[in-house]
């Protein structure tokens, strides 16, 4: 089968990059917690929202591209990937604001749980186990943060979202 449909190729290959793009994107977070030892704090684990969304919406408007469902389907898809992206990116600057001090992050952020008096069972363990604070990067790779890279990461799929829900073909 062709990659062109009543929707267009643009809208194909640009419905593939952006699962593709997102998952990546949200794996690689994965990987640095489950692999790397990382532990996201609360506005490392709120961006990764935009991307468990994403990734199905991005998926059905891929099917609905191939499928040769009407235009206005695939392209509403890809508008909605294209408004999560920016959901992302937002969230990405708001987090890379509190980590360079342009604004207080959220009180609730790294905050210490409760003691218990429990006897060790996981659920004490995982009690015990405090988040990063949201203001403090957990490391920088060329200047950025996770968050500032979740910015850069989530404008590029926006626009790639943008590009190919409004494009004509």
């Amino acid at each position: 089968m062709a990659l062109t449909s009543a929707t267009g190729r643009t809208q194909t290959v640009g419905a593939a990059i952006l699962a593709a793009g997102m998952a990546v994107t949200v794996g690689t977070a994965l990987g640095f917690q489950h692999i790397g030892g990382y532990i996201p704090c609360k506005l490392c684990l709120e961006q990764r929202v935009p991307y468990y969304i994403g990734i199905p919406v991005m998926l059905l408007a891929l099917a609905s591209s191939v499928l040769r469902l009407p235009p206005v389907a695939t392209r509403g898809l890809l508008l909605i990937g294209a408004l999560l992206m920016s959901w992302g990116a937002s969230l990405g600057v708001y987090h890379s604001g509190a980590e360079w001090g342009f604004w207080p992050g959220p009180t609730d952020c790294g905050a210490v749980p409760a003691p218990t008096g429990g006897s060790g069972s996981l659920l004490d363990q995982l009690n015990a186990v405090i988040p990063p604070s949201c203001d403090q990067a957990a490391g920088r790779f060329l200047g950025l943060s996770f968050a500032g890279w979740n910015v850069v990461a989530s404008v590029i799929l926006a626009v790639i979202a943008y590009v190919a829900a409004f494009r004509k073909d």
